[in-house]
């Protein structure tokens, strides 16, 4: 029982340090980023209710298409972890190019459905259900926050490609300050911007969008100028741009292994997204409810984030050393230290969680008693969210890319969205309960990723195995 040897999940002095150095930039980027987005969201509460639900649900459907440009560079940042654990600098150069082209095309496809579909995807967040706001409004005040965000689109694409290839060559510090930097001015700009401070105008809902664009832009300014400008740290960003072909075996290598994780992406996000329209079902209250939830959730699950990513940078690396079973060593004290790191944070946020909605003061005061009752209960599921996170980025690590799609958009398309569908569209259950079940789900999945971590089947060389 590989996963239950004492030697096999606390790791040994040199290990926690590279854990450090690895997750505690992302964590603090993390935190930072979700620290700000409560601060959004509390100004925003303030300009009433209609303004808050209307960028809860365009935000519902910015995160699809978020995750989407991150599922597109996932197979390349495979190889990008492991093609610097081999030393291959030009190997990470191609790996970055292929990242242009598929970042390129989500951001192409995403424009075209937010500019023409807009509209109909909000009202699908939308029911009749008489609970005192204004729909229309909603929806208006969400298309004019959604064309602004579009803006801001092709600079946050290649702020994703320079950070992740960063962070996959072990330079985690820098994308952690280009966004810090970026939040700071995104949080300047909702002050001035969302009330009109020091002679702004007020703009509302409109001012955090202007904001928001105006962040994404700094953010890729500086990893542009810090990538480009360190060519003796970033080797890779030696003649990066001398040619944008890519070599035909590996974009063979790379769609091989990244089609399945896009698809991945493309599913699970949109399935967050079918989940949140079917609590939706109970009205603006229960969008209300979520939306805080989800902030809160997303607070505290920065540990979670940053441990699954040093998932795929520490075994990723490892794996493309030749080094197969340290990785699997390295990878089962990282699914442990998560999975009890958030074991105390989600019995925190539990505790606290009376605390967390009244922040929210122009929200109605049944959105935050439902809210009370969501973050317990995302509490107490976090530290099986983290098992199962990292067990993502274990599969995805080793380049076993159907079975994380199996594991992950394939789990939530089969068992989440179906009983959430059932609950939501088919019953009268309350928000409460039926949230609890959708939750509870993940335990399943826990019980299959740990099977799925210990066979050991995932741990494989990519660049030497072709």
């Amino acid at each position: 029982m590989a996963l239950i040897k004492p030697n096999r999940l606390i790791g040994d002095r040199t290990f926690y340090k590279t854990l450090i150095t690895v997750a505690l930039p992302i964590m603090l980027q993390n935190g930072i980023t979700e620290f700000v987005s409560l601060l959004d969201n509390i100004m925003i509460g303030h300009t009433g209710p209609e303004q808050y639900n209307a960028v809860v649900i365009v935000n519902q459907l910015v995160f699809v298409y978020m995750v989407c440009v991150f599922g597109a560079l996932a197979g390349a940042g495979i190889f990008s972890a492991q093609f610097h654990g081999n030393r291959d600098d030009e190997g990470v150069r191609n790996s970055f190019r292929f990242k242009l082209y598929a970042a390129g095309s989500v951001v192409l496809i995403g424009a075209l459905i937010f500019g023409f579909g807009g509209r109909q995807l909000i009202s699908l967040y939308l029911h009749d259900v008489d609970d005192g706001t204004d729909l229309a409004l909603i929806t208006e005040y969400g298309l004019k926050y959604l064309y602004i965000i579009m803006t801001c689109m092709i600079p946050h694409a290649l702020s994703m490609v320079y950070a992740s290839t960063l962070r996959e060559t072990g330079k985690t510090v820098p994308p952690m300050i280009a966004g810090s930097v970026a939040l700071l001015v995104n949080l300047l700009g909702n002050y001035l911007l969302i009330f009109g401070n020091f002679g702004f105008p007020e703009l509302g809902v409109q001012g955090a969008a202007i904001a928001t664009a105006a962040a994404r832009f700094v953010e890729f300014g500086i990893l542009f100028v810090y990538t480009h400008g360190n060519k003796k740290k970033n080797p890779f960003a030696k003649g990066l741009y001398r040619t944008l072909l890519v070599p035909r075996a590996l974009i063979g290598q790379i769609t091989v292994k990244g089609l399945p994780l896009l698809f991945n992406e493309v599913l699970w996000s949109s399935g967050m997204a079918v989940l949140a329209q079917c609590y939706s079902v109970r009205g603006t209250v229960a969008v209300g409810a979520y939306g805080i939830t989800s902030t809160m959730s997303n607070m505290f699950g920065i540990a979670m984030m940053a441990l699954g990513n040093a998932v795929a940078i520490i075994v990723g690396q490892k794996l493309g050393a030749g080094e197969i079973e340290e990785a699997k060593i390295a990878d089962s004290r990282l699914i442990f230290t998560s999975t009890a790191a958030c074991a105390v944070i989600g019995g925190i946020m539990a505790l606290t969680a009376p605390l967390f909605p009244q922040m929210f003061s122009e929200v109605s005061e049944e959105s935050r008693v439902l809210a009370v009752h969501m973050i317990r209960i995302a509490g107490l599921m976090l530290p099986c969210n983290a098992f199962a996170h990292s067990t993502y980025f274990t599969l995805r690590s080793g380049g076993r890319s159907l079975f994380v799609f199996a594991f992950d958009s394939g789990f939530m398309w089969l068992i989440c969205v179906p009983v959430a569908f059932i609950l939501g569209h088919l019953t009268s259950i309350p928000l409460v309960p039926m949230y609890a079940i959708v939750l509870s789900l993940e335990l399943i999945k826990c019980i299959l990723g740990f099977f799925f971590v210990k066979s050991g089947f995932w741990a494989k060389n990519l660049i030497k195995a072709g």
